[in-house]
């Protein structure tokens, strides 16, 4: 069933712009004129129509010059961070051409009446929708079997989800009367499966992608203001069932309705965000290093994929006659280089960057929030977990977090509960059965996940008498749920993203941290050194940030990927082990490897990876971390589990070669039980080689080779904090390895450290 591999292909990457105002969405436009043509946004001015390669000039109400520029190759232009006002105009350098006047909105004033959503009309199949400065956005709704309202949903983002549906195998056509969607299959993978579980589905591309319009700017404040129109508009259409309608998708679109859900539309019933990051800051730059692997290459493939047809599909829509996408593509050139942004934001600038951090906002997040995240994502990464804690406005909250990889939130256990959470929150009915979408699961499965041993049971609240019942058993149960050790729950099947156990928690932050000690022999203790010793030492490794763990051909969504994780080299890191526990230790949360530096410069880029050495000699990778030494300042909200860096520039420090300086290096989130007999291993080196996606861009010195110490003596008692769970053990058997998702197994092997002459 080829159809279906383009679930996994979109997976991997993780408008009306005529000045009118008759247009009515989902409805051929008229040819677009060659005339000089301007708009007014939230402190923008659109300028398209205009010749090529021309000095067009920016004047306010009393004809003074605000601005200047040239147009590009397709005669546009767009002046941003311009200060509200009415009657500005826009001319030509030479005088011939003018239009005006414009005005300039705040975002306050920019609101419509509820009028301007209610008169606009949306049908199944492509369409557009007006948003409250003219931009069209692309669309193309589906509906289920039968007659309305149906629950329906919102995916939205920068990829292709309005590209027109397509058939998605014709052997299975006679079933397309009851489920629609197998011969009208929506482009976005989350999209398709609510239209599986019988709701309408209406997919947005953002402005500047796709055949929307406008320009493509990384989460800029239209793209809030524009999901905030789109809820409405849809809410208001009289096929919706309530009048609300909910948000899904994985990923991009995972992480836009967190934005969306910001501006509080208020006819959102819920949120499903999955697979999504904690920052962008925290994925762009870890530590405050440029995430120069899957980060750059993200931005760089989206942005080329914004430029006019960048995403291939236009060109047939405006063949076909839409005139409209042929309109909206004249202003894609005008695109913010967001990968040349972040290469040059070397520190975090909270009046630039809290609107990206989505720990800033996430308390005024007003609906139900349904999340599910993996912690070692090799792509968006582990931060997510910045903001669990943190969702305090939401009226219901359920968060699922597990071991495991960027697609592992379409997982069976987490998908059921998506199902269960849609119908409670967005229907508003009991769970029921969803017949054809259970049958057809394991065709999902095989294509996503490569094997055929996966499926969805029914609900299991689909017995409760009523809604209220249901409701009721949902909202009795703990918010957080972490599915352990996924991809060992099914022996048949080794790797599969089942869990062996699941644990539940009232809140993120409920570990009590467990301190070990590094002592003078290398060795892990409860207690801190009372002796001195020389340090020891490892040598920064230009290369090591080119590093991935994969083997040459492999494939992280394989059920057992081929790793190539290599050991460390003589030299090349300080690693401290601990003895045999004597008893279980459930961790759940974020470590802190609190080390004691000394540097011959001014700057070191660490990395620490924390693994686990099993009785039957293999060694289990957990959870890594990373800082650039200067940017160690910890943030106003750190604990002694998570330094959370300020990453600001007030806050840096450079390194005093020569002195001892202590250097907090938090991990990323992680959950990960430690069975009696094994022993926890804290490794310290150039970060490098702990990653499939992830590559990092080091700081390089003219000194070569620089050689770091690292204390572990009365004097400098470097130590970790861990993250432990108390009272819990574990009832489960060690599970395969490999067998865990996200975390690669090799065979255990001593490692030797360097000790300072």
């Amino acid at each position: 069933m080829s159809a279906w591999l383009g679930i996994a292909v979109v997976l991997a990457a993780c408008g009306d712009d005529s000045t009118t105002d008759d247009m009515t969405p989902g409805m051929d436009a008229p040819l677009p004129e060659p005339d000089f043509k301007v708009r007014g946004s939230v402190e923008q001015v659109h300028v398209w129509s205009a010749p090529a390669a021309t000095e067009v000039v920016l004047t306010d109400a009393t004809g003074v010059e605000i601005a200047s520029a040239t147009t590009d190759a397709l005669g546009s232009y767009m002046f941003r961070k311009i200060a509200p006002g009415t009657g500005y105009m826009v001319k030509t350098a030479d005088g011939l051409l003018e239009a005006g006047p414009i005005d300039v909105l705040t975002e306050a004033a920019s609101l419509p009446p509820p009028t301007f959503y209610s008169e606009q009309t949306i049908q199944p199949g492509s369409g557009y929708i007006k948003t409250r400065d003219g931009t069209t956005l692309s669309i193309y709704t589906t509906f289920p079997a039968g007659e309305g309202p149906y629950p329906t949903v919102v995916n939205y983002s920068g990829y292709d989800p309005s590209r027109p549906g397509q058939p998605l195998d014709p052997s299975l056509a006679h079933l397309c009367g009851l489920l629609p969607v197998i011969c009208d299959a929506p482009a976005d993978p989350s999209a398709l499966i609510a239209a599986m579980f019988g709701y309408a589905t209406v997919s947005v591309n953002i402005r500047g992608t796709g055949c929307s319009g406008g320009a493509f700017d990384f989460f800029e404040t239209m793209q809030v203001l524009d999901g905030y129109d789109i809820i409405e508009t849809v809410a208001a259409q009289p096929w919706v069932m309530h009048g609300k309608v909910g948000m899904v998708g994985l990923s991009y679109p995972g992480i836009t309705q967190l934005f969306v859900a910001k501006s509080k539309p208020p006819h959102l019933a819920a949120i499903t965000p999955l697979s999504v990051i904690g920052s962008a800051i925290t994925t762009m730059r870890p530590g405050g290093i440029l995430n120069d692997g899957f980060a750059t290459a993200w931005i760089e493939r989206v942005i080329s994929r914004a430029q006019p047809y960048g995403q291939g599909w236009e060109q047939a829509q405006v063949d076909a006659g839409d005139m409209q996408c042929a309109e909206n593509q004249l202003l894609h050139g005008q695109y913010i280089d967001n990968v040349q942004q972040a290469r040059e934001a070397n520190f975090y600038v909270p009046a630039e960057h809290d609107r990206f951090n989505l720990q800033t906002f996430t308390d005024t997040i007003n609906v139900p929030v349904f999340l599910a995240s993996a912690w070692q994502d090799e792509q968006t990464g582990p931060f997510f977990f910045t903001m669990l804690d943190h969702f305090s406005g939401s009226p219901s909250l359920r968060v699922h977090v597990y071991n495991g990889v960027h697609i592992d939130a379409f997982q069976p256990e987490v998908l059921q509960e998506w199902f269960n959470f849609l119908e409670l929150f967005v229907a508003k009915r009991v769970p029921g059965d969803a017949e054809l979408a259970i049958m057809m699961a394991p065709v999902l499965y095989e294509e996503v996940f490569k094997t055929d041993q996966l499926t969805i049971q029914e609900s299991r609240l689909h017995s409760q008498p009523s809604y209220e019942a249901a409701l009721a058993q949902w909202n009795s149960e703990k918010p957080i749920r972490a599915l352990f050790e996924s991809g060992a729950g099914m022996p048949a099947e080794v790797g599969a993203p089942i869990p062996t156990h699941i644990r539940e928690f009232d809140r993120y932050a409920t570990a009590t941290p467990l301190r070990l000690f590094a002592t003078t022999d290398g060795s892990l203790a409860p207690t801190a050194p009372t002796t001195t010793a020389a340090p020891y030492t490892f040598a920064h490794d230009p290369a090591a940030g080119d590093v991935t763990i994969l083997a040459p051909g492999g494939n992280v969504w394989d059920l057992l990927p081929r790793y190539d994780w290599k050991q460390p080299a003589a030299g090349s890191a300080v690693v401290f082990e601990g003895p045999a526990l004597t008893s279980d230790l459930v961790m759940f949360g974020s470590a802190s490897v609190d080390l004691w530096v000394r540097s011959p410069v001014d700057e070191a880029d660490l990395e620490v990876n924390l693994t686990e050495i099993r009785p039957d000699g293999q060694e289990v990778f957990v959870q890594a971390g990373w800082i650039r030494a200067s940017l160690r300042a910890p943030g106003a909200d750190g604990t002694a589990l998570w330094p959370s860096y300020s990453l600001t520039e007030a806050d840096a420090a450079p390194l005093v070669p020569g002195e001892w300086t202590q250097v907090r290096v938090g991990t990323a989130g992680f959950q990960h039980v430690f069975r009696a007999g094994s022993r926890i291993r804290v490794s310290v080196d150039t970060p490098g080689g702990s990653r499939s996606e992830w590559y990092f861009d080091l700081k390089t010195f003219t000194l070569n080779p620089v050689t770091y110490e690292i204390g572990h003596d009365m004097a400098h008692p470097t130590s970790i904090a861990l993250p432990v769970i108390t009272g819990q053990t574990s009832s489960t058997p060690y599970p395969a390895c490999p067998s865990m998702r996200g975390q690669q197994c090799r065979t255990y092997q001593p490692y030797s450290n360097v000790t300072a002459e």
